[in-house]
């Protein structure tokens, strides 16, 4: 074989691609189908194969030929067997347990495998669900369909669940041509393959599952097609309140839906109407530890048909055991991405449903519909007193002060004045941090301790041109809607967290007209600068290259 692929396949599933080979590109977007990114230096970036990332390409029907004769294609040596053995072996799994409807009360779960069948009987951590064994598999009470899917993921094998789903109460709602402000309204042709692909005609194969596509790409619109598929009751559980309020708007926007059957079910309201829109924070709400969450009834007590699961890799552990009992429902998954900081990927595929969608940013940024963005990091050597403090600091304090390293305030001010045009966020995660630059510059600090409406007056002021620099804690990662921010300075952030870098770097890709700029401020040859190379990898998967430069 010619070597001159630009993968090398190792036989422990890790996967080498050379940055700098002709073929970088296609060989990137090819791997992102099924494997996940581990590092990426400068000049070769490393991949793995793992059972979850193949399962969701087997979800998404990619075909395991492709993915073979790719490898072949690709590689600058010929894959070692184990690993072509490894990814038929994992990618077959996905099907070989199959849960359908028996009758009313039970559920039929069919192993085609007899050796998965043999190890399933004898496994105590899934038995307690079998009411009967059969010639085939299982006999499963409809009430554990959750946990049981949930059981099974973790000792290796992904179910698909073909039950079907419940309806809720009917609504009536169509998608309009143009917006309430007689704005011409088509959606996208990824968004109409998306609607589809999750839904697949009402079809029991279809119903549940995660479309995955990033900030600014028109999830939300995704949604209400879903909901003008569906059309039941829909309860949409998002981040914050600012986030209920787009959705609300979206729905009034862009469907016929009157206001009063929308509801909000916030800390500021509590309502419950056809679609209601509420927060996780609001769900999960309790007066102390040691009291119940009075809330999360919510899925239960009303007749919903779909629910949708805003930004779903924030998920918390207390809506994942709720949604194990609502397997019945129609359920949607929205995110940028699917990396969940606590390793719970495998809950979000059983539970919401495997990755039903899903397309590189670079393909929608050559197509126009997300903004270019040049991704720059600045590294900042910290002064003498600050190089002190951390040399002498325990580990969780040294991240902390070369987060705070005051040398950053001198270059957000020169990239303010050398952005003086454009639309500026600033953003960190350390609100002493935020409060000296919004200070020193004069510029408005947007926190979680600000009250909802002084919030809002301040994005809209941003929206209008009233003021054209804000700076914001992390409230602002998710589901602020700013369409004209194109430039985001990044301060600080939380630790290695490569689902905040890429929902930062979301809020300044809708298109428009200028270019869009992504700073990143890292202490160097700190800790900090060690996270920083974490937090890019799921950007450098998906295309994004990080120019670095120094700050002595």
């Amino acid at each position: 074989m010619p070597e001159t692929g630009p993968l090398i396949v190792q036989s422990d599933r890790t996967l080498m691609l050379e940055v700098a080979h002709p073929r970088y590109e296609a060989c990137r977007d090819f791997l992102a189908v099924f494997a996940e990114i581990v590092k990426s230096p400068e000049f070769v970036h490393t991949y793995k194969i793992t059972p979850l990332s193949l399962w969701n390409a087997a979800a998404m029907n990619i075909p395991l030929d492709d993915i073979i004769k790719g490898l072949y294609s690709l590689s600058r040596y010929e894959p070692p067997d184990v690993v072509i053995s490894d990814i038929k072996e994992w990618y077959g799994i996905y099907g070989k347990l199959v849960l359908e409807k028996k009758s009313h009360e039970n559920l039929q779960l069919t192993v085609s495998d007899p050796i998965i069948l043999n190890r399933l009987s004898q496994d105590k951590s899934v038995d307690k669900f079998f009411m009967a064994k059969t010639e085939t598999g299982f006999l499963i009470n409809h009430n554990d369909r959750g946990e049981l899917k949930q059981a099974l993921i973790k000792i290796g094998y992904p179910v698909k669940d073909l039950c079907g789903y419940v309806n809720g109460d009917p609504i009536y709602l169509s998608l309009r041509d143009a917006d309430i402000d007689n704005r011409l309204f088509i959606l996208r042709d990824y968004q109409k393959e998306a609607i589809d692909i999750f839904f697949q005609s009402g079809r029991a194969s279809g119903g549940s599952g995660v479309i995955v596509l990033p900030c600014g790409s028109g999830k939300t619109i995704i949604g209400l097609g879903i909901i003008s598929k569906v059309l039941n009751y829909t309860l949409i559980i998002t981040t914050n309140n600012v986030s209920v309020h787009q959705w609300r708007d979206e729905l009034l926007s862009k469907t016929t839906f009157a206001i009063e059957n929308i509801g909000e079910f916030t800390g500021i309201k509590k309502e419950i109407k056809p679609i209601t829109i509420t927060t996780y924070q609001m769900l999960t709400h309790r007066r102390s530890k040691n009291e119940e969450m009075p809330y999360l009834d919510i899925f239960t007590n009303h007749n919903w048909g779909l629910i949708i699961y805003d930004e779903v890799h924030l998920l918390p552990a207390p809506v994942f055991r709720a949604t194990t009992s609502i397997q019945a429902k129609r359920r949607l998954g929205l995110t940028a991405t699917l990396i969940r900081e606590d390793r719970k990927e495998d809950d979000v595929f059983a539970l919401i449903g495997p990755k039903r969608y899903d397309i590189p940013w670079k393909t929608l940024e050559h197509k126009g519909y997300i903004a270019q963005a040049a991704c720059i990091e600045y590294r900042i050597c910290l002064p003498q007193a600050e190089e002190i403090e951390y040399a002498h600091a325990d580990k969780r304090s040294r991240f902390r002060i070369a987060a705070e390293n005051s040398r950053k305030n001198a270059i957000v001010e020169e990239l303010i004045t050398n952005h003086y045009n454009d639309k500026i966020l600033i953003i960190g995660q350390y609100i002493t941090q935020l409060e000296k630059i919004a200070s020193l510059m004069n510029i408005p600090l947007i926190t979680g301790k600000m009250k909802h409406l002084e919030r809002e007056k301040l994005y809209n002021s941003f929206k209008k041109g009233g003021v054209n620099v804000l700076v914001v804690s992390k409230v602002a990662n998710f589901a602020v809607d700013l369409p004209d921010a194109n430039v985001m300075i990044q301060v600080s952030g939380t630790f290695g967290s490569r689902q905040e870098e890429a929902q930062r770097l979301g809020r300044i890709l809708r298109p428009k007209d200028k270019s869009s700029y992504f700073y990143t401020l890292v202490s160097k040859s700190t800790d900090e600068q060690s996270f920083g190379v974490n937090r890019q990898l799921f950007l450098i998967e998906q295309g994004y290259k990080y120019q670095i430069r120094y700050y002595e």
